[in-house]
């Protein structure tokens, strides 16, 4: 009997690969095999997202190109745009499943029958029911993994849907994450990536209990023994969460590298204060002050929402101006949206679709900037660069430890490795150019 073919695509966040990559392997281990999205397949299982209101518009091409491989294939639908809104998602024409937050690593149990529904079949809970963890890691491609350590959030930042789409704060056991850490650097794997709603609360909700088993300074302290993971790095935390020891215990560290994601959301205290955020614009200045102390060649990016209900010019000029002080690296912009069962939807002060994007440009803008002068300062160090694996328009990219982009022509052998360099120029991409310090260091 010839074996169904399944594929997968992504949208959204590194927890959302990681996961997939998990659904990936059990779908494996139930016989089938994986191909490529644009290849004819049986199955397609579309992973979405609902934190911007692109993720959404996307769903339905998606769901169209899968259509286009097989007319006749099995859609499902899985992810925190399936939590929140199955029954839009059933009625896309072509989706025969939706599971929501519980169900969607059970996938292979609702596929018995993989003809076509005429109507799109829901398998989703209430929210609530979230309180139990799934392991999760993402091999995507051969340099780095994405190892799931957290999920769900107890915030209520009133902008977010996340908690409404992934349930309560609950984390991996210690032995776990350990376990699929090893798993992970035995496949030959250079570097991990921790990933997880709110990584930073790691600890609670461990074993389905509230109190705190381990802590996340317990997990990066154990982490970083695990022998074979050339490289540890922390996806994002929240201000409020990164304490002076965890950034000691990474200047220190073996294998955590020197490279911070640390969401601001606004520099206007007033528009935190209505986002709900648990922390002030001064301790985030204190934050980066403490990185930049202990480790001055670190990079430090930064997520920022522009255009939330309520932001005035003045509040906007506020953020813009806070950031152009700090001294970070870059930012991730992300140009508010307008979410279902929020706070935020409710708000006055709604701010014009076009104020907000002119907004996102600026800061866009100040993000390249930024960027451009921490490359600046890097120039002359020495460095080791992780040579990612793919071959685009002739050359090879990579990684230094503190997340500098570098470039050089394709080489295959440098694929997966490890090499000590001094960085030397910047080309008119704006990546960086090197010298080979060594013979591979790995």
């Amino acid at each position: 009997m010839e074996r169904k073919k399944v594929a997968f695509y992504t949208l959204g966040c590194k927890l959302n690969f990681s996961e997939t990559s998990t659904i990936a392997r059990n779908f494996t281990n139930e016989g089938f095999d994986r191909v490529e999205f644009s290849e004819k397949a049986d199955i397609y299982v579309i992973n979405t997202c609902s934190v911007t209101e692109n993720a959404d518009k996307r769903f339905k091409t998606i769901v169209k190109q899968a259509q286009k491989a097989n007319e006749e294939a099995f859609v499902a639908a899985i992810g925190c745009y399936a939590q929140l809104k199955p029954q839009e998602l059933a009625d896309v024409d072509g989706v025969d499943l939706v599971l929501g937050a519980t169900e969607k690593f059970k996938i292979t149990d609702y596929l018995n029958d993989l003809s076509k529904n005429d109507l799109g079949e829901v398998h989703s809970c209430e929210i609530n029911e979230a309180d139990f963890y799934v392991g999760s890691y993402s091999i995507g491609d051969r340099t780095r993994a994405f190892l799931k350590v957290q999920d769900g959030c107890d915030y209520k930042c009133t902008y977010c849907t996340i908690p409404l789409a992934r349930g309560i704060s609950r984390s991996d056991t210690m032995d776990n994450v350990l376990k699929n850490a090893k798993e992970i650097s035995e496949k030959g794997i250079k570097e991990i990536v921790l990933t997880g709603v709110n990584i930073g609360d790691y600890g609670k909700g461990e074993f389905g209990n509230k109190k705190h088993e381990h802590t996340f300074l317990d997990l990066v302290t154990e982490l970083d023994k695990v022998a074979g993971i050339e490289r540890l790095r922390i996806s994002s935390i929240e201000p409020n969460l990164l304490k002076n020891d965890t950034i000691d215990l990474v200047s220190k560290s073996r294998a955590f590298v020197p490279h911070f994601h640390i969401p601001l959301q606004s520099g206007s205290n007033t528009i935190l204060k209505k986002m709900k955020r648990r922390y002030m614009r001064e301790l985030y200045v204190d934050r980066v002050a403490k990185v930049r102390e202990v480790m001055p060649h670190a990079c430090i990016g930064v997520d920022v929402i522009v255009g939330f209900p309520g932001e005035t010019d003045e509040h906007f000029l506020e953020t813009y101006n806070f950031l152009n002080e700090l001294d970070i690296s870059y930012l991730h912009v992300f140009t508010y949206s307008e979410r279902d069962n929020t706070e935020a939807a409710e708000m006055d002060g709604v701010v014009p679709k076009k104020v907000r994007s002119k907004r996102s440009k600026m800061l866009r803008g100040l993000s390249v900037k930024k960027r451009r002068a921490f490359y600046e300062n890097q120039l002359g160090t020495k460095r080791t660069v992780l040579f990612e694996g793919e071959n685009k328009a002739g050359y090879i990219h990579g990684f230094t430890e503190n997340y500098v982009k570098v470039k050089a022509p394709w080489n295959p052998e440098l694929v997966n490795t490890l090499h000590d360099v001094e960085l030397t120029k910047i080309d008119e991409d704006g990546l960086v150019r090197f010298e080979f310090l060594s013979v591979s260091v790995n």
